[in-house]
């Protein structure tokens, strides 16, 4: 958004993602945002600016984890220079081992001593899986990220009891044989867990199971769950009936309900590219992304229906755009640019208009994979920008969401329309009002205009090109800028 009129009463932060504006000489897209002073929702959950890590191509094997002997500087196998830059933006929740993977993983594969541990078919992502990062492994990074552990348990292959003795090897204290069992693997104390996801897309990698069958399967499941919160394998292919079979017939058996919704410009079968790409694309891209929408109101009224109190959280753990693989590049890796920084800033606005149901959500994926936070190259390690829409998004979390009408001019890319303008305001524990504001047309600026009084500032996040991205020779490409200032206003 290259020019603003924004101010605030109070004080007032301005966060903003925006396309580049092609044509200086362009008059700026005239909006107007009418702030109200009461909340539109519950507050905004710092879990909804969640992750998720996967084992596939080099998401956790030289992303991630380089091992304690690489001369890669790390701490206990986890590259340092990562982990910093997670830290830094952070990390609220992360989901692990899988997406599908999770579905056809061992737990007991992947505790012992590491030379000893068995070598398996990664089935779903090509390879072998060393098993050399598990459950003790991983939940090292949970605690050098302050961050929660989310499990996403395997009932696609596995029995209930392995589900159960998982979660007893990790948090059981006293005498018991797991436990015991955990501290000769070198953990004396118990970890905490939070979260159990039973099972993983349950319809398709998960089992391809009819809804029925999946509930019947989940309250078993989750029957041998103990103070966790009990996530339900819910959809991913806008199918209404199977939100209805699970909520109607396993409801009582569950705390949180999923959602899984990837954005791209094409297809399944040609999804498009990452970088290269024209205008349409962009358009068609951010279309998709905001389509996300639709469908969290939708499987809300069908939550409604069966769980009026909205005890039942909607958990969007799987989320982000989804490009084509270029060839011989490791599984699922995409390059990440501007349009990738709207998309998460458009998604990131839906989700706080939803906090009713909308508690945690978790991009796909955290590095190198989908929509990465992170790219590794060798020793070197880039930003990506939706790692920085992360960072500005930060004043939102556990701010409430507060009542506003926005007003803006729309455009037309082919047969594309979309908004101008997309905002997102709430108020923070100590009184700011924080303002995201997404300025989607790549051809023309935007002014934004409120009724707020007082002088507002904020940070900028842009580039020259529609698919500027950051590479290890030009890691500043796409960046945080400098600061914004906005003059106050007597009317």
């Amino acid at each position: 958004m290259k020019q603003l009129l924004s101010l605030a009463a109070l004080s007032c932060t301005l966060l903003t993602t925006a396309a580049p504006a092609q044509t200086a000489s362009t008059a700026p897209a005239q909006a107007r945002l009418d702030l109200g002073q009461d909340a539109a929702g519950p507050a905004i959950e710092p879990a909804v600016y969640g992750h998720f890590v996967e084992h596939m191509g080099t998401g956790v094997y030289g992303g991630l984890w380089v091992g304690p002997e690489s001369p890669i500087p790390n701490t206990r196998g986890w590259r340092n220079d990562v982990v910093q830059a997670l830290r830094q933006v952070g990390i609220p929740v992360m989901r692990w081992p899988g997406g599908c993977f999770a579905d056809d993983y061992d737990w007991r594969d992947g505790i012992g001593d590491p030379a000893k541990r068995p070598v398996r078919v990664n089935r779903w992502w090509g390879g072998t899986e060393s098993n050399r990062v598990g459950t003790h492994e991983f939940m090292d990074l949970v605690e050098q990220l302050g961050s929660e552990a989310y499990l996403a348990g395997n009932m696609g292959s596995m029995p209930p009891r392995a589900l159960s003795q998982w979660l007893e090897y990790m948090t059981a204290d006293g005498a018991s044989t797991l436990a015991e069992e955990r501290r000769r693997n070198g953990r004396e104390q118990p970890w905490k867990v939070k979260y159990v996801g039973v099972g993983n897309e349950s319809w398709g990698c998960g089992g391809n199971m009819r809804g029925e069958y999946q509930s019947d399967l989940h309250n078993r499941y989750a029957t041998f769950l103990n103070q966790v919160v009990r996530v339900a394998s819910g959809d991913g292919e806008g199918n209404d009936q199977l939100v209805e079979v699970l909520m109607a017939r396993s409801g009582k058996h569950m705390d949180a309900f999923t959602l899984h919704y990837y954005t791209m410009p094409g297809d399944w079968s040609a999804k498009g590219a990452a970088t290269g790409f024209d205008a349409t694309a962009w358009a068609r891209t951010l279309k998709s992304a905001m389509g996300i929408e639709g469908r969290i109101a939708a499987v809300s009224r069908i939550m409604d229906k069966h769980d009026p109190t909205r005890r039942i959280g909607l958990y969007v753990d799987e989320w982000g755009s989804w490009y084509d693989t270029p060839p011989g590049a490791p599984a699922l890796h995409q390059q990440n640019s501007l349009r990738d920084a709207l998309i998460a800033a458009l998604s990131f606005n839906v989700f706080h208009r939803h906090t009713d149901r909308v508690r945690m959500a978790n991009i796909a994926q955290m590095v190198n994979v989908l929509q990465a936070m992170v790219l590794t190259d060798g020793p070197s390690m880039v930003l990506t920008p939706t790692y920085h829409a992360f960072d500005l998004y930060r004043p939102f979390r556990g701010a409430t969401p507060l009542r506003a009408t926005l007003t803006t001019p729309r455009f037309r890319i082919a047969d594309v329309e979309l908004p101008a303008v997309d905002v997102s305001a709430a108020r923070t524990p100590d009184g700011q009002v924080v303002l995201a504001l997404v300025n989607l047309d790549p051809k023309q600026p935007a002014q934004l205009a409120t009724g707020l009084k007082r002088a507002a500032h904020g940070r900028l996040l842009t580039a020259t090109a529609i698919d500027a991205h950051n590479t290890v020779a030009q890691p500043r490409a796409v960046c945080r800028s400098r600061s914004m200032r906005s003059p106050a206003r007597t009317a």
